[in-house]
């Protein structure tokens, strides 16, 4: 039992078979995290078992802390202006389903905020749980890709690896924490000692790679540096500064050959070649991505309660493609401003935790840089829906609870102190 469920009073209690009630608890934890990488058909098993976890889990006294309560109002507010949306939609019942996805997706931020809050060492049990899923899908994708099994390009989509996902845009992002935190594991700590990480890290980049999606290859690269930029400041000691430089250009070599190898296949390279140009020819069209977002935010001024879900392309050729628009028009001017009220609070309220000496800060500080990554990722795609960037902002206001609970047991614990001396 860790030190935070002593604190708290946990007991442990066992189940009638003699396994403890704690272990089985982690065991259903790890087991949604792994899910969390299997979406290509909905409703996907993750949401299936999130409702019932979910449901167990508070049922048995799991508790919403005042900590993190900014958390629930805002994504109560958030879907409160998409009900109140729905009105506007010409099909209200492809509307009200979205709706509802979305207080669902809402509820699962809330839950993983709740489990972090209640014993912060749970994030292993996470952390663990994603990066073995995410491993494995990256080896599917990659196995799409290259059409390594019979009926393997059912894990691509335009020659793109998506691997379990609907598509390569998700797929993609998905992989970035896990990569980032087996990275942040190779600064921090001996990386002889960790030999076996190269494998499955190696997998994850390929994987990322391969899914030919700009934006991945976006959070990756922003996500991987901030880390980079958090150990070097971080870190006291000359010496170790100096391992950190080294492992960076080493990192970089590292990468560039892999990416070569890559290239070094005919379809790898062509794809590349189309994939890198930084504006493609559906961003820049008339209507394309770029002018309907400004035309879009334009059209929602006239609507403050918004136009209804899954009704932006009945006004324009495609989606939104940005979540803020898509916050306006999907949940009206209400839900448009919490979110961005949220994204914003969120990243403020983690700044100070990355530099807090905690067993979890190297948790904190990669949940930080990639929850960041996906924020500015989210100006030019559609991230409403997308499981694992509700488990971010779980994630993130689990470590602001911890934090706040902790400052707020140590000024209990001075306050006795304090009076006796006045």
């Amino acid at each position: 039992m860790s030190v935070w469920s002593e604190a708290h009073g946990t007991q442990l209690a066992r189940a009638p078979a003699g396994l403890p009630v704690r272990s089985l608890g982690n065991g259903a934890l790890w087991l949604a995290a792994f899910l969390s990488g299997f979406v290509i058909e909905e409703p996907a098993p993750y949401e299936l078992y999130m409702a019932l976890i979910a449901v167990v889990w508070f049922a048995c006294g799991l508790k919403l802390r005042r900590e993190f309560g900014l958390l629930i109002i805002c994504l109560m507010l958030y879907v409160a202006g998409g009900i109140a949306s729905t009105p506007m939609a010409t099909e209200f019942g492809q509307a009200m389903m979205y709706i509802a996805v979305s207080g669902f997706l809402a509820v699962t931020a809330i839950f993983y905020a709740a489990i972090l809050a209640d014993d912060p060492d749970r994030f292993r049990v996470i952390q663990s749980g994603y990066t073995f899923s995410a491993v494995l899908v990256a080896a599917i994708g990659i196995s799409g890709y290259f059409r390594l099994f019979p009926g393997a390009d059912y894990f691509t989509l335009y020659d793109r690896a998506r691997g379990t996902f609907q598509d390569p845009n998700v797929f993609g992002p998905f992989l970035v924490l896990p990569t980032v935190l087996l990275i942040q594991k190779l600064l921090r700590d001996s990386v002889l000692k960790n030999l076996h990480l190269l494998m499955p890290l190696a997998v994850l980049l390929l994987g990322v790679f391969l899914s030919f999606s700009r934006g991945a290859w976006g959070v990756l690269c922003a996500a991987v540096l901030l880390i980079y930029v958090l150990a070097l400041v971080t870190e006291q000691s000359r010496r170790r500064r100096a391992r950190l430089v080294f492992l960076g250009f080493a990192g970089v070599l590292a990468v560039f050959a892999l990416i070569a190898a890559a290239l070094s296949l005919e379809s790898v390279s062509d794809m590349f070649v189309q994939r890198a140009k930084l504006v493609q020819d559906y961003d820049a069209a008339r209507l394309g991505r770029f002018a309907r977002y400004s035309l879009g935010f334009q059209m929602v001024m006239e609507y403050p309660l918004g136009i209804g879900a899954l009704e932006f392309n009945n006004y324009f050729p495609e989606d939104e493609h940005n979540v803020y628009l898509k916050g306006f028009t999907t949940y009206g001017w209400l839900g448009g401003a919490i979110y961005i009220l949220l994204a914003l609070w969120t990243l403020c309220a983690m700044v100070p935790l990355l530099f807090k000496s905690r067993p979890w800060t190297a948790f904190t500080q990669s949940v930080f840089a990639v929850f960041f990554a996906h924020l500015i990722l989210s100006v030019i795609i559609d991230t409403d829906h997308w499981r694992h960037m509700y488990m971010l902002y779980g994630l993130a206001w689990g470590m602001i609870a911890t934090d706040r609970i902790e400052q707020k047991r140590a000024r209990t614990a001075a306050w006795p102190l304090s009076r006796a001396r006045t």
